[in-house]
């Protein structure tokens, strides 16, 4: 029997947006309306599965987060919280003052995707059952509160919620999302607009990269200041752990090899054993880092209004939301897509166009985060043998 070969959703992804750009030449307009009409309906869908995504997601990591509460989960979070937004913050910055070189004030995002260019044969309105802020506050409360009365029942109900929307996501929204994303490029090459819009994409794609470079090389910088030992070579040792996540993906399939990773870099087991996990959940530093870039670059071609203060609350938000993206491909941009809408003001179709930015370095951004978590697991096993240390002197 011949073994099935089944596509990284990455490379799915390129398939898609090539075909979309070559068909979108080739295709009858009553086709490409098809393809439309899917995506009325998708988005549709996704913008009621958001705030279910949230709830579902977040409370179960709240609460799993508060039931191991104490100094060292309490360092460690605010740690990776801080790692996280100064990430934010540096991609903020750098893509503020080096994206405007790249993009030309033509580049309107209107005329580059021309969402209503072509119209829907027809739609179906899905109104979610709460918004996003709504979804964010519950999560917040019921995952506190089952962490402060060790509620198991609740537990054991919001674990299975969790796997449900786990389940949809992995099922219905990830293998139909090369879907969405060919539709939206099958519009943007039937309208003629499709090689300005890869063109962009790549220059970004570009700087991005070299920003994730830059992140790992000054966190392991203050890791090997801490530490006293030379960054250059922590930071090699997590290689293995940065290359398994370029091909899983995924933050929770790479824990084993990062916490081998980091085991070979000195951390003690118990800090090891337990950093690594947690930061899998509340670290992720390289996936704030793009999504920071990638909205900061469609609000340039849009010409949509921002400064400091508003991507501030954003970044802020983000570090918070990005609690849900662990164990789920994709989940990240997933997560954050309500806050794209709510504080940003991010319609479908630039969520749509997110999704495809984000996606197509993903791999890149979950190597980031992984490897970050080694400097993290550094810096509180030096903090936690300080006290130690003093006694035996």
């Amino acid at each position: 029997m011949k073994k099935k070969i089944k596509l990284p959703l990455l490379a799915r992804i390129i398939i898609a947006i090539a075909l979309g750009i070559g068909l979108g030449l080739v295709l009858p307009l009553p086709a490409v309306r098809v393809f439309v009409t899917f995506n009325s309906i998708f988005s549709h869908f996704l913008q009621f599965l958001i705030p279910l995504i949230i709830i579902g997601l977040i409370t179960p990591a709240i609460s799993d987060i508060g039931k191991s509460a104490g100094k060292l989960l309490l360092l460690t979070t605010i740690i990776a919280y801080g790692d996280t937004v100064c990430s934010g913050y540096l991609s903020y910055f750098t893509s503020s003052n080096v994206f405007p070189l790249l993009i030309s004030n033509g580049q309107e995002i209107e005329k580059v995707a021309e969402v209503k260019a072509l119209e829907p044969f027809f739609t179906i309105n899905i109104p979610p059952l709460v918004d996003v802020m709504s979804a964010l506050v519950t999560a917040f409360t019921v995952g506190l509160g089952i962490a402060f009365f060790e509620s198991k029942t609740l537990k054991a109900g919001f674990d299975e919620f969790k796997d449900i929307v786990t389940k949809t996501i992995e099922v219905a929204l990830i293998p139909l999302l090369p879907i969405y994303i060919f539709g939206i490029f099958l519009e943007m090459s039937h309208s003629g607009q499709a090689w300005r819009v890869l063109n962009v994409f790549i220059a970004i794609i570009g700087v991005i990269f070299a920003m994730h470079i830059f992140l790992l090389v000054l966190q392991y910088c203050i890791a090997g200041l801490i530490t006293r030992r030379n960054p250059l070579r922590l930071l090699w040792n997590m290689l293995p752990a940065y290359f398994t996540a370029l091909g899983t993906s995924s933050s929770a399939a790479t824990i084993p090899v990062t916490l081998k990773s980091t085991l070979n870099n000195g951390v003690s087991n118990g800090i090891a054993g337990f950093v690594v996990p947690l930061c899998a959940t509340i670290h992720l530093s390289g996936s704030c880092l793009k999504i920071v870039a990638c909205a900061v670059a469609l609000m340039l071609m849009a010409e949509m209004p921002f400064d400091v203060g508003l991507i501030t609350g954003f970044i802020l938000m983000l570090g918070v939301m990005m609690v849900a993206a662990p164990g789920v491909p994709g989940g990240a941009i997933m997560a954050a897509l309500g806050v794209l809408n709510s504080i940003l003001g991010f319609d479908a179709q630039m969520q749509a166009l997110m999704i495809a930015l984000y996606i197509t370095m993903d791999s890149f951004g979950t190597a980031c985060n992984v490897t970050g978590d080694g400097a993290i697991a550094l810096v509180i096993d030096k903090i936690s043998s300080r006290p130690s240390s003093k006694k035996e002197n």
